[in-house]
């Protein structure tokens, strides 16, 4: 990896009904990393916690090389862009003008002329009052404002929520320009698989507060696999499928054929090979079907 923008250490944070943590994590500069996890996973309070708007019980956070949490971050938050799961009520009685006037004085990189045309492209109607605009609108206005005064790190959580097909495109080709300079960073928390798989060049996976891994895309892709093994055939016999490696699932497919999967695809067909062991399919596994499987190994964990 590069250099980190982000860096998590040991960091804990305990309510009465949800703990998260100990998350270590180090995001890399230059890159998109998306964290993907089912709802009240801890992706919300994570991102909290990085822009100090709520405080862990023990652990570090660096952001973009700076201590967070020691009350002076007013210019490292000038060079973060942010858009939050809910936008904020407060705002509702301001026009869209209005909200960004305000906005603009906090930001000394503020471009006005990049902030017209993220306008132009998302459509947005600048003079209805916030509280008025379709929860579509309102997202693409919030995009527009986290974007326009150049942030080194952008932070979208749910980004697309609302959107509809051709405005998630237009989001995805903002997004895609946003990142081209080569040395700006996104982290962004989504459930949208699509949206991860065209977005994301690192995948971070959280289930009930913990982090399970983070991986590079492409590998990971690579690497989840259903294979379709004929053990049928008296040289095949007394073979232990369970030393397959990656083993996460094995059930029968039908006369002598087992459905296996692995989280090790490439080790795996040359251990089958290796037994003599014909591959008689292959299936890719999405990124939904990872999680879940990632997200029923932790609940077994936990039970034991």
């Amino acid at each position: 990896m590069e250099q980190s923008v982000i860096r998590l250490q040991e960091i804990v944070q305990k309510r009465k009904h949800f703990e998260l943590g100990p998350v270590n994590l180090n995001i890399p500069q230059g890159y998109v990393t998306a964290i993907v996890g089912p709802n009240g996973s801890g992706k919300s309070s994570l991102f909290r916690l990085m822009l100090d708007l709520s405080k862990p019980d023990s652990g570090q956070i660096e952001m973009l090389g700076e201590r967070i949490g020691n009350g002076r971050d007013h210019l490292l938050k000038q060079k973060i862009g942010y858009v939050p799961e809910q936008s904020i009520e407060m705002d509702d009685h301001l026009t869209a003008d209005k909200k960004a006037d305000f906005i603009r004085k906090w930001y000394p990189n503020w471009d006005l002329n990049l902030y017209r045309e993220l306008l132009r492209r998302f459509d947005v109607e600048t003079s209805l009052k916030l509280g008025k605009m379709s929860k579509g609108m309102r997202r693409k206005f919030d995009l527009a404002v986290a974007m326009a005064h150049q942030p080194q790190l952008l932070m979208l959580d749910e980004p697309s929520s609302g959107l509809d097909p051709i405005a998630w495109k237009t989001m995805i080709d903002v997004l895609h320009r946003y990142m081209e300079r080569g040395d700006r960073t996104i982290l962004m928390a989504s459930h949208i698989v699509d949206e991860v798989r065209r977005l994301a060049d690192y995948i971070v996976f959280m289930v009930h507060g913990r982090m399970l891994g983070m991986y590079e895309k492409d590998t990971l892709l690579e690497s989840w696999y259903v294979l379709y093994l004929d053990t049928g055939g008296s040289d095949r016999e007394g073979i232990e499928l369970r030393s397959l490696p990656g083993l996460c699932g094995m059930e029968p497919a039908g006369g002598k054929v087992v459905k296996v999967t692995t989280c090790e695809a490439r080790q795996a067909e040359e251990w089958c090979a290796s037994q003599q062991l014909p591959i008689t399919g292959r299936q890719k596994l999405e990124l939904d079907d990872i999680l879940v499987l990632l997200t029923e190994r932790e609940r077994l964990r936990m039970q034991a």
